[in-house]
């Protein structure tokens, strides 16, 4: 490295001189926001005609569920999950690392004092003394090289901002797909509680029957398998609802509060009205998780510039200001006042190519990140359009589901009525049994569905990161 030193002796001092000079040139790539690699539109078929609602980034979670005690258990979520407080302490790591990187945008100002002792013209030795203001190593950002490693710990502060507001989505969507997994359960319970005691009453008639010779030991074994096929899917569901009720209250980071509003019925609207899908353009500005990504393409760019700044000369300004003296004594009499300065000029001869390797890596990190900014695109495109396939096509599996258990019911009401009566064999009025829990069960299961789609409508295009107090 070329070193080359130059004393201030008079003029303007060496700090205005760096704040004039500072930042005149930016070696930082034009930044282009790559082309959405996606279509326009979301398939026609998927969309229903504009209601005018919403869209689902402007409409606060408080305002898009409907169940207070659902309310509650986000509200506690928000404020006790480890995710999403992580995710708030990332933004201040990152807030600290940026204002560090800003700060070598200026001069560090401090009071200092020096001793030297130094061999003089005559052969003897010379001490000098100083006191004052300094300012030590602060580099003349005259190629932008400091300014763009700014810009970049800016954009990646801005992408943990970002990325905090996906994790606050996430987490919403989670503890409501959670809770509507608990309203499924208690559903499913009902309906196998329900066909528990069916089948325990005909086990009983069929049972009276054996006895009296008026049905044959088939027909009673036949009835206790239904039993204890019932009794052991209703264990199967009970589990399930304590594991439903360990993963809410991890989400939650507590224990379920005691004082909950009461659990409304799976059948009962859990949000409130529909959500417009709009254009995947869209979801560049809207979706926190494209926005962060986008972010990081941002910081990789400006690290570019970072690293072509690399190439050209360093120049490091040190000035003190204050009283000096060759005697301790006279260090702050009158007429000692003095203003110094040094400029340090570094140009790169031979770095055994390590310049242009750290080149080469920001432009690789670049097109890295251009790939996952992608990606992120791609990936919320695919969400949204499976959303939209889901609430497309799920309310009509709803009404077949519907029609489907009540006319199980149907039949089996009249399978039993002719068992009575003689006119059919008891293995219809099994065949009946069997039919209305499995269509009960599964028409449970699509409701559960529906709500959860709703739920993911939401989520995936950017629903859940504003709050009411903040609009």
């Amino acid at each position: 490295m070329l070193e080359r030193s130059i004393t201030v002796l008079s003029g303007l001092p060496a700090v205005a001189a760096a704040l004039l000079l500072g930042g005149c040139m930016s070696f930082i790539p034009t930044y282009e926001r790559p082309a959405s690699p996606v279509a326009g539109t979301y398939p026609a078929e998927l969309l229903p005609a504009g209601s005018g609602a919403a869209a689902a980034a402007d409409l606060e979670w408080q305002r898009f569920f409907v169940d207070a005690r659902l309310k509650r258990l986000i509200d506690v979520a928000l404020a006790n999950n480890r995710d999403l407080r992580v995710a708030v302490l990332n933004i201040e790591q990152y807030r600290a690392q940026y204002q560090i990187k800003r700060a070598d945008e200026l001069p560090g100002l401090g009071a200092g004092l020096t001793a030297q002792r130094q061999a003089n013209g005559s052969g003897g030795l010379g001490n000098s003394y100083a006191v004052g203001l300094q300012v030590s190593s602060y580099e003349l950002d005259l190629f932008g090289r400091v300014r763009s490693l700014s810009q970049a710990a800016l954009a990646q502060y801005l992408a943990t901002a970002e990325t905090r507001k996906a994790v606050q989505i996430s987490l919403i969507a989670s503890v409501a797909g959670a809770h509507v997994n608990l309203l499924a359960d208690d559903e499913l319970l009902r309906v196998t509680n329900d066909a528990l005691k069916t089948r325990e009453e005909s086990l009983r008639l069929t049972k009276l029957k054996f006895d009296n010779g008026a049905a044959s030991e088939l027909d009673y074994r036949q009835a206790e398998q239904l039993l204890e096929g019932a009794r052991a899917t209703l264990a199967q569901t009970q589990r399930q609802r304590l594991l439903d009720e360990n993963a809410l209250v991890q989400l939650i980071g507590q224990a379920l509060p005691v004082d909950l509003p009461a659990a409304v019925a799976l059948t009962t609207a859990q949000v409130e009205g529909d959500l417009p899908a709009g254009l995947p353009s869209e979801l560049l500005t809207r979706r926190p998780d494209v926005r962060s990504a986008e972010q990081l393409l941002m910081a990789s760019n400006a690290n570019i510039g970072a690293a072509r700044a690399a190439f050209f000369p360093r120049i490091s300004l040190t000035a003190n200001a204050g009283t000096a003296s060759g005697e301790l004594g006279n260090l702050f009499k009158s007429g000692t006042f003095a203003i110094t300065g040094t400029a340090q000029l570094l140009q790169p001869i031979f770095d055994a190519g390590r310049n242009r390797a750290n080149l080469d890596v920001a432009l690789v990190n670049r097109d890295v990140a251009v790939a996952q900014y992608e990606r992120a695109i791609q990936t919320a495109f695919r969400e949204v359009s499976d959303a939209l396939a889901g609430r497309a096509t799920l309310g009509e599996q709803l009404r077949a589901q519907t029609a489907q258990a009540n006319a199980a019911e149907v039949s089996f009401r009249l399978a039993d009525l002719r068992y009575r009566n003689g006119a059919a064999s008891f293995l219809d009025v099994l065949d009946a049994q069997r039919n209305v829990f499995t269509a009960q069960q599964a028409l449970v299961q699509v409701r559960a569905l529906q709500a959860q789609n709703l739920v993911t409508l939401y989520k995936v295009l950017g629903g859940g990161w504003k709050d009411a107090a903040a609009s």
